[in-house]
């Protein structure tokens, strides 16, 4: 059976680090609510073929991807961009708006996109609230002090919502915030951190499900697992390499939940 690259490439991977593979597309009002992944492939191996499966997921092993946006829907642009930028340092990368098609993004993060992971926000013309729902859990923002960050977020007149400590269960220190439409946002002290914009959290009703299709579909590793039944949670960790270089997935479990409301805010990761 022949399998063509660039065929396997979007259904199966999610992201490559090649610049001139992407393309931003819209986020519009979606009916279904559920979170989405995209793939973007390398132009250049278009016209490349496998013979199988199992080489074309062995080939998406090599490649140099990484996370590029996490993309999410905003009932007021200019007001989550204010956050973004006064309350947790983020600079605005840069800011497009599309009348034709009645939408308006802004990319910001830490760092060039072509280096870093970055937030992709979205506003569709006159939706101004978006139902977040239960699946998605937060954003992490790893910085070298956590009490430092939680009196910036203060003065600028952010919402903090976790009070600086221990996380359960761990040693990692960290606090919670929200944006104004009501996104979490984990605070996390990692020093010297090269990817400040670390991690998205969702929520999962089957953890070892969730981690195969991450495996298969889009070449991740699970890079740690935690069970920690005190709390009644496990934790997985997926990624393209180390959390310390590289943004991650953090799939969460609780204990006897098997399925959340998705809502209809969150948009996907590219």
């Amino acid at each position: 059976m022949r399998v063509c690259r660039g065929a396997v490439a979007c259904a199966a991977l999610m992201l490559l680090s090649t610049a001139a593979a992407l393309r931003s597309d819209p986020i519009r009002p979606s009916t279904s609510g559920a979170p989405k992944l995209r793939a973007s492939a390398d132009a250049a191996h278009a016209n490349a073929t496998f013979r199988s499966k199992e080489e074309a997921f062995a080939w998406a092993k090599k490649d140099h991807r990484r996370l590029l946006h996490v993309v999410y829907r905003v009932g007021d642009i200019d007001r989550t961009i204010k956050f973004h930028t006064e309350c947790l340092g983020m600079k605005l990368l840069r800011k497009r708006d599309i009348p034709e098609e009645k939408y308006t993004n802004a990319f910001l993060g830490y760092g060039r996109e072509d280096a870093h992971f970055v937030v992709e926000l979205t506003y569709n013309y006159g939706v101004d609230k978006y139902d977040i729902g239960a699946g998605f859990g937060h954003f992490g923002i790893a910085t070298d002090d956590v009490a430092k960050t939680v009196e910036i977020i203060r003065a600028k007149g952010g919402k903090v919502t976790g009070e600086y400590g221990t996380v359960k269960g761990g040693k990692t220190v960290i606090a919670f915030t929200e944006d104004p439409d009501g996104y979490k946002f984990e605070i996390l002290e990692r020093p010297g951190t090269r990817e400040p914009l670390c991690q998205v959290m969702l929520r999962v009703g089957d953890l070892d499900r969730s981690i195969s299709f991450y495996e298969k579909a889009y070449g991740m590793e699970l890079l740690r697992k935690r069970d920690n039944p005190r709390n009644k949670y496990t934790v997985a960790v997926m990624g393209y390499g180390p959390e310390d270089r590289n943004a991650v997935l953090e799939l969460t479990y609780k204990y006897g939940i098997a399925k959340y409301d998705k809502g209809k805010a969150y948009g996907q990761m590219r």
